[in-house]
């Protein structure tokens, strides 16, 4: 039974977030129509918990993404020297006197 769960967390761990809501949009609009007996009520129930589970952590990697990219705008860039902007230029220094 226990690789049997292990089986079904790693397919959930593959899907997206988007395949997530999907299937649990379906699983909503099963239960919702009350046709479903309570058995199977309960698995979908289950099942449900399981991609709201995955739903919440993609978004909060997403979210911890995005506090990281925020930080790193946040630090002070190193600045750019003059001199690497216009390496291919001569300066007056390089040039031959008349």
């Amino acid at each position: 039974m226990a690789k049997k769960q292990d089986d079904k967390k790693n397919e959930l761990d593959k899907l997206s977030f988007e395949q997530a809501i999907e299937m649990l949009t379906g699983i909503v609009d099963k239960i919702e129509t009350g046709q479903v007996p309570l058995a199977e009520s309960l698995r979908q129930y289950e099942k449900g918990m399981a991609l709201i589970k995955r739903c919440r952590a993609i978004l909060l990697d997403a979210e911890e993404r995005i506090d990281q990219i925020a930080e790193d705008k946040n630090e002070p860039q190193e600045d750019v020297l003059d001199e690497d902007l216009g390496a291919d230029e001569e300066s007056p220094e390089d040039e031959a006197p008349f």
